[in-house]
């Protein structure tokens, strides 16, 4: 934090500056400024005193830099984005996202912290020091995610009166736990009151929400929400003073349905986001970008769209330095050749030309991953844990629906041998699949049977699975899922494919079994092979993504049947029940 005499020197230059008594920094010039204020585009120059905008018209500049007739907007803000879900660590996010004009976003780091707690969002705050995007952390509300599974963390509310305090924590994330905050119970209260005490907005999570129990999400002073997936909800959550955060992510693809409900009087309420962004989709589709171009394809006037991807995305978060081209705003500026597929060619933040034409300018950094490596904490594990011993042979099963990430609950008959074991038929395409505790070493290890996953051989094995991020893995034999397990403790997390006793394809994740420490292209070709391997050599159904599907059959708040570490989950009854069917 500067000091006041320091602080008081940069405005004295930069009222200097804007009133054209001493040379700016920089200066940009011959460039259409895109003005979310008013609405208009005006053609002119920029000036830049030190990391802000001192003004439009006509200055003199130590460094003057030709646009050429580019547009100049105000940098780009995701308004939600897990940087885990990249699989990729934050310095290296920012190189990714820079070049495609994202200035800041909007961070929520539940997955680490689910595995390893404050100091997860320790590593997490250093690690974005490393680079020049703007991370805007939110402390995330739900660790556990749920009380039906072990994660390697419990923050409550007495746990977050420090960490909300900080300066770089800018609110509450994601309040996934809706139906305690709807029931006002005591322990979600008590998280929404230390928000409110430290002044800090609480983000949403609220899919399927509404009539009065809407209102009351609404009423403990929920910000926004990024869980809309069609037109009616948006409607609903507008209508009671949310924002709406489109979302267009590497999974969920709500941004084209949802601008069917947009219109000129509501459109300032609404916000961009990713959510989720692997590193295929940013390096082939590009970031907010290539949100932006959704938007004018979908019939979007250019400078609302920008508007969403900036001033809106500003003023919800009470970001009150950026979001717009004026004096006195940071000097986050992007430049694009055209507002149709906002191509950037330049990027600056805090004033300074920080990516151009796909480039990543400043030196890259990493910080010391020490503090959240070795995660993977398994013990008393051996295939004789995937034993079931069943007395009857019609079991429940977790069957997967092409396309998305909700499970059907049914049934099936399979065949025992003389111990209650089941017998795979390689005809029928049901295995078993198992969850196994990686954090506190309790030794929990919970079976369970998956249709339609396709797998013909092997075994698959990740340490990410949503929220907890217990082991899960998925198999043909005990034989073979106990080695990808084992294989992947080895490897301190991450993905393992194995087939005939032999790893076949891999991805180490060291950073907290989430996150690799390699780039993104490493990352995206080790996805590509991965996913090749899956269909090709372990048979895994061609309409099924591998990896993400096997992610989420974990996930014990998605309908209807999930396996967590301590047994069978129904969501629908939000109650645990046998594998044995009646």
């Amino acid at each position: 934090m500067k000091d006041a005499a320091t602080r008081k020197e940069e405005l004295k230059k930069l009222i200097d500056t804007a009133a054209g008594r001493i040379p700016a920094d920089l200066v940009i010039k011959n460039c259409k400024v895109v003005n979310v204020f008013s609405g208009e585009i005006t053609e002119g120059n920029l000036a830049f005193s030190g990391g802000q905008i001192a003004g439009m018209g006509d200055y003199e500049g130590k460094t003057v830099i030709d646009a050429e007739g580019r547009y100049a907007a105000p940098g780009f803000i995701d308004s939600h984005i897990h940087i885990e879900s990249s699989y990729v660590c934050p310095e290296e996010l920012g190189r990714l996202l820079v070049p495609h004009g994202g200035t800041t976003i909007m961070a929520d780091p539940h997955e680490i912290v689910n595995v390893c707690g404050i100091p997860g969002l320790d590593y997490m705050m250093k690690a974005a020091e490393n680079t020049v995007l703007d991370v805007k952390y939110e402390l995330p509300s739900c660790v556990p995610a749920t009380p039906w599974e072990h994660s390697g963390a419990v923050i409550d509310a007495e746990a977050m009166k420090e960490p909300i305090t900080r300066e770089g924590i800018a609110g509450l994330g994601e309040f996934m736990n809706f139906p305690g905050v709807i029931n006002a119970a005591e322990s979600d209260l008590d998280k929404i009151m230390v928000a409110k005490e430290a002044n800090k907005f609480i983000d949403g999570h609220g899919p399927g929400i509404s009539d009065k129990e809407l209102n009351a999400y609404s009423a403990a002073g929920i910000v926004g929400d990024h869980e809309c997936s069609t037109v009616e909800e948006m409607k609903d959550r507008l209508e009671r003073g949310m924002y709406i955060l489109l979302r267009q992510g590497s999974a969920c693809h709500n941004l084209r349905p949802l601008l069917k409900g947009l219109t000129p009087m509501n459109s300032r309420r609404c916000l961009l986001c990713s959510d989720d962004r692997q590193p295929k989709t940013m390096l082939h589709e590009g970031h907010l970008d290539n949100h932006l171009k959704i938007c004018v394809e979908e019939g979007v006037d250019p400078v609302t769209a920008i508007r969403m991807a900036t001033l809106n995305a500003a003023e919800c978060f009470g970001l009150k330095d950026r979001g717009a081209i004026a004096p006195g705003y940071r000097a986050d500026v992007v430049l694009l050749d055209d507002l149709k597929d906002f191509h950037v060619n330049r990027v600056f933040i805090e004033g300074t030309l920080v990516a151009e034409e796909g480039n990543y300018l400043p030196e890259i950094k990493r910080y010391d991953i020490s503090s959240v490596k070795g995660s993977v904490i398994v013990k008393d594990f051996s295939k004789e844990k995937f034993k079931m011993h069943l007395k009857s042979n019609k079991v429940n099963v977790i069957k997967i629906l092409p396309g998305g990430v909700v499970t059907q609950k049914t049934t099936a008959e399979i065949k025992l041998d003389d111990q209650g074991e089941f017998v795979r038929d390689p005809e029928k395409d049901l295995v078993k699949v198992a969850v196994v505790e990686r954090h506190q070493g309790t030794g929990n290890v919970a079976c369970g049977f998956l249709e339609g996953y396709g797998i013909k051989e092997g075994a698959v094995a990740l340490s990410v699975a949503h929220d907890s991020h217990n082991i899960i893995v998925v198999g043909v034999s005990d034989e073979e899922m106990e080695f990808a397990v084992n294989s992947l403790i080895k490897q301190e997390g991450g993905i393992v494919l194995v087939k005939e006793g032999k790893v076949i394809e891999s991805m180490p994740m060291p950073i907290a079994g989430l996150m690799s420490d390699q780039s993104g292209e490493w990352v995206d070709q080790k996805l590509t092979d991965i996913h090749a391997k899956a269909y090709e050599e372990l048979g895994i159904c061609g309409d099924v993504e591998p990896v993400m599907t096997l992610c989420f059959m974990s996930l014990a708040v998605i309908p209807e049947v999930k396996l967590t570490d301590m047994g069978l989950f129904d969501v629908t009854t939000f109650s645990f029940i046998p594998v044995e069917a009646e």
